[in-house]
């Protein structure tokens, strides 16, 4: 833009008497320009990454869902008493199982809790309180998804329940400032005498993902 910014750096309002010889055309010059701001600040024009498309104009997210992971909203209704949050209902559709058993769990500040994977319950998380990232791994054999990561963050401004497929390792980690809490409603009732939860340490060889 004649006598303005070029838009990739806050150097560059360029006056005419700037492309007085030298430059055969404005944009030759804002290059240029750029081009030594880049070299004062210690990279070039060629290192600059555009931010990738993450969700639609919807508020939808563009990335892939590990195969069987399903994510719900559930906004609060609020009035002014205070707020109801439902939490599950059969006619969402989410899970074919009925509720068997429900548990919360809660996370002090910076604490993680897995890598955890089950082999014949489903979980399905209800992020309550506090600030969490959820990160699954798919390492089932027949999955189309199988390799595939999925890095999640919720909080309590965006209530969501999360249903994670057996076969998925799982971690959550607590990235607010206060204790973070999460419902849990598995398809199965926990089995004291032989828990179906096979743990993995956080730093291992089989899923690439650090914290």
């Amino acid at each position: 833009v004649y006598g303005g910014f070029c838009g990739f750096c806050a150097d560059c309002f360029v006056f005419a008497d700037f492309f007085a010889g030298g430059f055969d055309s404005v944009a030759g010059a804002l290059k240029f320009k750029c081009w030594i701001v880049g070299l004062k600040r210690g990279y070039w024009m060629g290192d600059l990454v555009r931010d990738r498309q993450t969700v639609t104009p919807g508020g939808l997210r563009t990335a892939p869902l590990i195969h069987g992971v399903v994510l719900r909203r559930t906004p609060p209704q609020e009035d002014e008493r205070g707020e109801v949050c439902e939490i599950y209902n059969p006619e969402w559709e989410m899970h074919p199982a009925p509720l068997v058993y429900v548990y919360q769990a809660t996370l002090r500040r910076g604490q993680i809790k897995g890598w955890v994977v089950h082999r014949e319950q489903d979980d399905r998380l209800f992020i309550n309180f506090g600030f969490l990232r959820v990160v699954l791994y798919d390492d089932r054999e027949s999955s189309e998804t199988r390799g595939m990561v999925n890095d999640l963050t919720f909080s309590e401004r965006s209530r969501t329940l999360v249903v994670i497929p057996c076969g998925v390792f799982h971690a959550v980690q607590n990235v607010g400032e206060t204790e973070a809490s999460f419902i849990n409603m598995p398809t199965r009732p926990y089995d004291h005498a032989n828990p179906d939860k096979y743990r993995l340490p956080l730093q291992n060889d089989l899923i690439p993902f650090r914290f």
